[in-house]
């Protein structure tokens, strides 16, 4: 039996304060990427093509009037890169486009998220900076957490390591090579300290390496955290990449990726997790 004031598992319902909060963040959000240059723009909440980039265990899906398959949004991004340089012209001047929208997973899970994409672009420290500026704005000192997968796509090639170890965490026989320079990395956090580690590892991780050491110059926040041999499969993100986290609570993400030939770097901040942390506070 399900009660008259039942909603489903994960669907959200925002009221009084929540609301309230809900607002904030996003007039904060908007007001800060137009100003920095972002035009907003909504997509549709039914999509032919996500079943083409997400699992599609994880996606409501249907059918339209001529029997087409048709999903529920399961994610922002590539939605709306694919809509900008296929329907409205990869030949348009605006670059930077934000969104406030909703995404939907199976079987009733709803989230909304704040985003921004900057087409054309593999500076990753601008879409940080612009992440944080927000952040900021609420009066929130988060965690930013810097890594690069390919640094350890390129230890477990050279190294001949299994990649299940850098998904793991498995620094037990990372440390059981006896390579001061690879249980030195493994430790690295401070970003002040990057340059340094520059110096000491082998030829084939200095490019890589240093891409991380370009964002910390290029950034001014406080609370930085450097993690080069974190590694997760990202859906789209396939090389610099970043996390925002309270505690345990991951507030947002973002990094480099690339759609057909074309770089293009954004983030997301998740408002749910947003609003909890301005309430709890």
């Amino acid at each position: 039996m399900i009660y008259a004031h039942e909603i489903p598992s994960k669907s959200k319902l925002y009221f009084a304060k929540s609301a309230s909060k809900k607002r904030e963040i996003e007039f904060i959000a908007s007001q800060v990427l137009e100003e920095k240059g972002y035009a907003e723009i909504i997509t549709p909440h039914f999509s032919y093509h996500q079943h083409q980039e997400i699992d599609e265990k994880s996606l409501i899906r249907m059918n339209d009037s001529k029997n087409h398959l048709l999903a529920l949004r399961a994610d922002s991004t590539l939605d709306v890169v694919r809509l900008i340089t296929k329907r409205l012209g990869r030949s348009m001047h605006q670059k930077r486009w934000f969104y406030i929208q909703p995404i939907f997973r199976y079987p009733s899970d709803e989230q909304y998220q704040i985003g921004a994409e900057f087409l054309e672009n593999s500076e990753l420290h601008e879409s940080i900076n612009h992440a944080l500026q927000i952040i900021e704005k609420l009066n929130l000192q988060p965690l930013l957490q810097i890594s690069n997968i390919k640094i350890p796509q390129l230890l477990s090639e050279h190294l001949e390591l299994p990649i299940e170890h850098f998904k793991s965490s498995n620094l037990q026989a990372i440390f059981e090579l006896d390579l001061p320079w690879l249980s030195e990395l493994a430790s690295l956090q401070d970003a002040n300290d990057i340059e340094r580690m520059i110096a000491k590892v082998p030829e084939f991780l200095k490019e890589e390496l240093e891409k991380i050491a370009v964002i910390c110059r290029n950034i001014s926040y406080e609370h930085i955290i450097i993690a080069p041999l974190y590694y997760a499969k990202m859906r789209y993100y396939d090389g610099l990449f970043f996390r925002i986290f309270q505690e345990n609570k991951r507030l947002g993400m973002g990094g480099v990726y690339h759609y057909e030939n074309m770089s293009a770097t954004g983030f997301a901040l998740y408002t749910d997790y947003l609003i909890e942390e301005l309430i709890e506070r």
